[in-house]
């Protein structure tokens, strides 16, 4: 600042105030006496032009500072700067490296403190000067900005402003960690921000691949912590700095947020949330899944939900279908289960990471177990009540009417005949119902109820049933059977209960021409049925059943069945379908 606007600004304060100034020197300063009356030469004069509100620690004789100044004399003759030259000066105070007057005008100081200082040649270069830039006895004015401060004995300094109320872990020397950071000097200037990049800095702690200062601030930080560590520039990067934006013997601060947290010898953790009561399996390698889950990272953002698809993960365990944590997480697992399965990179997705997972990232899936089975399994059929009489049991053939519930493994209902008031009617081994239903309804009685559970492979496959039954679902069927009609014997479609016509041909042409057709040929079918001679197979439309026989006779495709076409089942080529 040129002296006259200097001297202007002093004939504007009035003594007291400028007392007041001075009087606000840190502890550390020597004390200068009260400016009541002009500066009369004989010691250093100190302005503190500004302030921090924030002044955690001052100069002190034997401190390391960095300060920038501008040097001029008495007239506003510039003879120095530190600001034409681009780098601070560094020095160290009370070590007679500075002239006496600087050694003391430096005392008290705060980071990014500004001072005016004038010093009289006895505090400054003397009768001597410093030749041909400072005449001898020069009164010198220095406009000083104090940018860093530290000492010798310093260490890492670490304030933690946030700290989660859980922190069941905290880094350990060899840990590997993720954060994020904002990198400033004392002073507040930013030099590198992980933020700015949008991705954390992840390394290992404690073997050398930080500089000595964030290896121990990092130390004891939970994931979730926010910390500040300060760095003296020995414990940083030294005299010489990076070469890039760090200055030599620069102080760093880092604002620190600790996302992630794991060792290469992790394993993974399970944490059980909630266990069934029953669990009469448990999930073995091979066995396929249905499962859903939430996905995050360590700090809780959310990479994937199986549940805002509103569909399960289904996948076979222990066969590499899924990263190796999950695999192994997946085990012993009931249906009905919730646990959370911690999860180390070297488990998950590696270094690369994948989509929105980062790389080197610890992944925690909060998983509910809905459904598993094996490709081995059959059905499994569980009776819970059986009649006294119970001789006539239920086989290929038979009509059956029966009601059920139907539901997935973990108890969500699918269907029900009693809420739609009416049986389900099949006839069994037809193909009416799914492979597993055909072989849970085998060998029932009249009044039995069984659960049948039935894996998909038997069920509805892969595919499932849009809208009412997921894929790969296994199935549970509450059951009751209230009536049974026995059926015909395999390849029958109606038989007689009493002895056959050996005039049957004749009996059916009514006209006597010799040619059966079809309504000749129904109509005489349904008499039988009707007199109780015959009997159709159960369950089938009575129509169709006729119209089938009558086709079956009908060998040349005419519309009509002449005495030569008409055989009877055992006078029928193997494998034909007759009367």
């Amino acid at each position: 600042m040129p002296s006259g606007q200097r001297t202007r600004r002093r004939r504007c304060c009035s003594p007291l105030l400028l007392a007041l100034l001075v009087s606000c020197v840190a502890c550390q300063a020597p004390p200068v006496p009260a400016a009541e009356t002009p500066w009369d030469g004989k010691d250093v004069f100190i302005e503190r032009n500004y302030v921090p509100q924030q002044c955690p620690r001052t100069v002190g004789s034997g401190d390391f500072v960095r300060y920038h100044y501008h040097g001029a004399f008495p007239d506003g003759r510039k003879f120095d700067s530190s600001y034409d030259r681009g780098s601070t000066f560094n020095v160290f105070v009370g070590k007679n490296q500075l002239i006496a007057g600087m050694d003391k005008a430096l005392l008290g100081m705060c980071v990014n403190e500004r001072r005016f200082v004038k010093i009289p040649p006895h505090l400054g270069y003397g009768s001597e000067g410093v030749s041909g830039v400072i005449p001898p006895d020069s009164v010198l004015h220095f406009d000083v900005l104090l940018i860093d401060i530290w000492n010798s004995d310093d260490q890492v300094q670490i304030h933690t402003y946030h700290k989660p109320e859980n922190c069941s872990r905290t880094v350990q020397v060899s840990d590997f960690v993720r954060y994020h950071y904002n990198g400033t000097f004392l002073d507040g200037t930013l030099f590198d921000s992980s933020h700015n990049r949008m991705r954390t800095y992840d390394t290992y702690v404690g073997i050398g691949w930080l500089i000595p200062g964030m290896d121990k601030g990092l130390l004891g930080m939970c994931v979730g912590e926010k910390r500040i560590i300060t760095v003296p520039p020995f414990l940083a990067y030294g005299e010489e700095g990076d070469g890039k934006e760090i200055p030599g013997q620069a102080s760093l601060v880092f604002d620190v947020a600790l996302i992630d947290l794991h060792n290469p010898k992790d394993s993974i953790t399970v944490e059980q949330q909630y266990v069934p009561e029953s669990c009469e399996r448990r999930s073995q390698v091979g066995d396929f899944l249905r499962y859903h889950y939430n996905g995050t990272l360590l700090d809780g953002t959310l990479f994937d939900c199986s549940y805002s698809r509103n569909r399960t993960y289904d996948t076979y365990i222990g066969k590499g279908y899924v990263i190796a944590g999950m695999d192994e997480g997946l085990l012993g697992v009931c249906v009905g289960e919730k646990r959370r399965i911690i999860i180390p990179p070297h488990l998950g997705y590696g270094e690369e990471g994948r989509g929105k997972i980062p790389g080197s990232a610890v992944l925690v899936f909060d998983i509910h177990v809905m459904d598993f089975h094996n490709p081995s399994d059959s059905v499994a059929i569980t009776t819970h009540y059986k009649p006294s009489n119970c001789s006539v049991l239920s086989k290929k053939g038979d009509y059956l009417k029966y009601h059920y519930n139907a539901s997935l493994l973990d108890g969500t209902l699918l269907d029900s005949t009693f809420i739609l008031g009416k049986t389900y009617n099949i006839v069994l081994g037809s193909g009416q119902v799914v492979l597993g239903m055909d072989m849970g309804l085998r060998d029932m009685c009249v009044g039995e109820k069984r659960t049948v559970i039935i894996p998909p492979h038997l069920g509805y496959g892969e595919a499932g049933v849009e809208g009412e039954v997921p894929g790969s679902a296994v199935l549970v069927f509450n059951i009751e059977l209230l009536d049974l009609v026995s059926g015909l014997p395999e390849g029958y479609m109606f038989v007689w209960h009493d002895e056959v016509s050996p005039n049957l041909f004749e009996e059916i042409d009514k006209d006597n021409n010799g040619e059966v057709l079809l309504e000749e040929f129904s109509n005489y079918i349904h008499e039988q049925v009707n007199s109780g001679k015959g009997k159709l197979a159960p369950g089938f439309d009575s129509e169709t059943i006729v119209k089938n026989m009558f086709t079956n006779q009908d060998r040349n495709g005419d519309g009509k069945i002449t005495a030569e076409e008409f055989k009877l089942k055992d006078q029928e080529p193997q494998g034909h379908d007759e009367l």
